[in-house]
């Protein structure tokens, strides 16, 4: 945007342009170089060197893009047209090795602050889990230790993974011993299944994780996990994580590690848009792989996702900027 006064440009109309043609940017959003800065920065990570079964989630990214095609102006659970009330905009890839790991996390992180420095909030499409522990670097550097969900089946505060420090299974222990993370408000969601041992939720909580299971969120429904979130975030900078793998295998097949017994694509989305009055800095979705998707099912669900996170701030930053101009 050349001027704080501009209307942000939104998506190309698909009355005059159908939603199957041209390049499949996020929502069909303009690219960064279009318009210059963006309030929202749309970023894509294709790396997927950092896993521990099934890869291809480097492709996750651009499967997203093609399913946001059918995405629309206007959130009516939100009740909010995002991208009028914000400049959101697509920043293509992050180019990371994908034969170097350590070289790849600080890629990211260096990429990432380059986007935030320029004012923007970042939702960032994966690539694997890895990428987490960069973006939280980065997001620490301009806000000092934030809140933390993690919506996952898995904890993925693992210590070493075959003597690996960086996979990802290990991003969120290695944020919580760099200092990054605000221990006082740190939640998994949606964990479910075996583990290697009972060790792992003991580790968990001496980090001062709390957990919310898949059974929980079955038990106790929708709105009473995101009240006892919005409790625990309290106005603290909070970082959102979504590994797409938190969903059931029936709503999410293409990703890397599937567990059965997760949640719906529905209960997901309801929990998000119960946040919607916590203070989103940033966010990422991590783990689609769709050669292992049927139907874009699963890149159907992590667009949605990702529009729900994106309304959410591009929602708080139009009353930032109302409020400055009162």
């Amino acid at each position: 945007m050349s001027s704080s006064n501009e209307s942000p440009r939104g998506p190309v109309d698909s009355s005059r342009i159908p939603r199957y043609a041209g390049p499949a940017t996020f929502a069909r959003l303009p690219r960064l170089d279009e318009v210059g800065s963006a309030d929202v920065a749309v970023v894509g990570v294709p790396f997927d060197s950092g896993v521990s079964y099934r890869p291809g989630a480097r492709f996750g990214g651009n499967a997203i893009r093609e399913a946001s095609r059918l995405l629309r102006p206007y959130n009516p659970a939100q009740d909010a047209y995002p991208f009028a009330l914000a400049q959101v905009a697509d920043a293509g890839d992050i180019a990371a090795n994908p034969f170097d790991i350590n070289e790849a996390v600080d890629t990211v992180e260096a990429a990432a602050d380059d986007l935030l420095s320029t004012g923007a909030r970042l939702m960032t499409l994966g690539g694997d889990h890895t990428i987490a522990l960069p973006l939280l670097r980065s997001v620490a550097k301009k806000h000092g230790p934030v809140a933390l969900l993690h919506f996952d089946a898995h904890l993925d505060t693992w210590d070493t993974y075959f003597g690996a420090e960086y996979t990802h299974g290990t991003p969120f222990r290695r944020a919580v011993e760099e200092g990054i993370l605000d221990t006082e408000a740190l939640s998994h969601v949606g964990t479910r299944g075996p583990l290697y041992g009972k060790q792992d939720l003991t580790d968990d909580a001496r980090m001062g994780f709390g957990i919310v299971t898949s059974a929980d969120v079955m038990r106790r429904g929708v709105d009473e996990i995101a009240d006892q979130l919005r409790q625990r975030i309290g106005d603290r900078p909070l970082y959102i994580s979504i590994d797409i793998d938190v969903l059931d295998p029936a709503h999410a097949p293409g990703t890397g590690t599937p567990e059965a017994g997760g949640l719906t694509s529905r209960e997901l989305l309801e929990i998000l848009r119960g946040l919607s009055s916590c203070h989103l800095v940033s966010a990422d979705l991590v783990e689609v792989a769709p050669a292992y998707d049927h139907a874009e099912i699963t890149s159907v669900a992590a667009s949605h996702t990702a529009y729900e996170l994106t309304t959410i701030m591009a929602r708080q930053i139009a009353a930032a900027k109302g409020a400055r101009g009162k």
